[in-house]
């Protein structure tokens, strides 16, 4: 019996060796010393084949956030990614935002797309950009809340569809697939030594509200 689930825990561990997410995680973690944790996931139940894997049968956020492991436990730790992903080779990959990781801002796919453009044309240099069918995550150096606040206060108001991810969130990051689709990279990561640059919240802050409060889901006003 020993041998036999010795070698279904090999076998598991092969087959997260080829998985992508664990390629991605462990550049994520021990490449560029990104915090990660392996998201719930998806599950297949009652005709509908992205259900998520948590308790909750109306979660809005179908296999794209964390559950056990909770996200405290998100890590750099080399034998901790290689556990989760081997026993999990499908898991969403989750970065935890924050602290010496990134932050990222947020914002519906439309006005993603529209902010890039007005970037481009300003020769502004961006840093990754994560895109689901719905929405676009801009990848920007670490922020505290006392410095994102003086910045949203010099607004004369901010959409509530423009979303923040400090200290104690999170970004579901490529190659994941959740309930909302496909996570890919709009503009993926610099390959090259030490980890991606990243741009300061402060030069694209100003662009994404004005995108986020043109498009046509820009959400209701949210006051600062």
């Amino acid at each position: 019996m020993r041998e036999i689930l010795g070698r279904r825990r090999k076998f598991s561990l092969r087959r997260g060796a080829r998985s992508p997410l664990l390629r991605a995680a462990l550049t994520c973690a021990t490449e560029w010393q990104w915090p990660v944790v392996p998201g719930v996931g998806l599950r297949s139940g009652g005709g509908r084949p992205r259900v998520c894997g948590c308790p909750d049968p109306e979660c809005a956020v179908p296999g794209g956030h964390p559950f056990d492991p909770v996200l405290l436990a998100a890590t750099t730790d080399e034998r901790m990614v290689r556990w989760w992903w081997g026993n999990r080779p499908s898991a969403p990959l989750l970065l935890a935002t924050g602290g010496h990781a990134p932050c990222a801002v947020s914002l519906p796919a439309v006005a993603g797309a529209r902010a890039l453009t007005v970037f481009d044309r300003a020769g502004v240099r961006l840093g990754p950009v994560v895109a689901t069918p719905t929405r676009w995550s801009l990848l920007v150096e670490p922020y505290s809340l006392e410095d994102l606040g003086e910045l949203l206060s010099q607004q004369d108001w901010v959409p509530s569809s423009l979303r923040f991810h400090g200290e104690g969130g999170y970004v579901v990051l490529p190659p994941s697939q959740t309930g909302s689709g496909r996570v890919r990279w709009e503009r993926p990561p610099l390959r090259r030594s030490g980890r991606p640059w990243l741009p300061q919240v402060a030069t694209v802050v100003n662009a994404l509200v004005e995108a986020s409060t043109s498009a046509p889901d820009g959400g209701s006003r949210l006051a600062y």
